[in-house]
């Protein structure tokens, strides 16, 4: 994927907080795309092939922090990656959109991201629930 907007997003460099994991990975241009106020990066520990992360430019500790501009903005990378995606791997059946916000809702890094997870006819046994599967023994009803 080609990266957009690069001069922007240098420009926020300086709403990073040094001890952030994305932060880092903003300061050293691992982006695999930009939009606007955000960025799209590799997960660190995928679920699928292709998992991607949606975070913003600046340091912003979770999803109900992040600016209109940066949710309008996410919204839009998102659906050109699932394009993207959906266009380049023909395996991609779905997706999965997801945003941990807490610690005791799974979020480890406390800055805002959006998981884009592809996923794929049989990439589990039951995928009936989906997200809900978030807790143990809920995702199948």
């Amino acid at each position: 994927m080609q990266v957009k907007g690069l001069k922007e997003a240098m420009g926020h460099q300086r709403n990073l907080d040094p001890d952030c994991l994305f932060c880092r990975w903003i300061r050293a241009g691992k982006a695999v795309e930009t939009l606007g106020t955000v960025a799209a990066f590799n997960d660190g520990y995928p679920v699928t092939a292709g998992h991607l992360l949606i975070v913003p430019l600046r340091h912003t500790a979770d999803g109900f922090s992040m600016t209109a501009q940066e949710v309008c903005d996410s919204e839009a990378l998102i659906r050109t990656l699932s394009e993207k995606i959906s266009r380049s791997d023909l395996s991609v059946t779905g997706f999965n959109i997801g945003m941990n916000i807490g610690e005791s809702a799974g979020q480890t890094v406390f800055h805002a991201h959006i998981h884009l997870i592809p996923r794929r006819d049989g990439d589990c046994a039951n995928p009936k629930g989906g997200v809900r599967g978030v807790i143990d023994g809920k995702r199948c009803y």
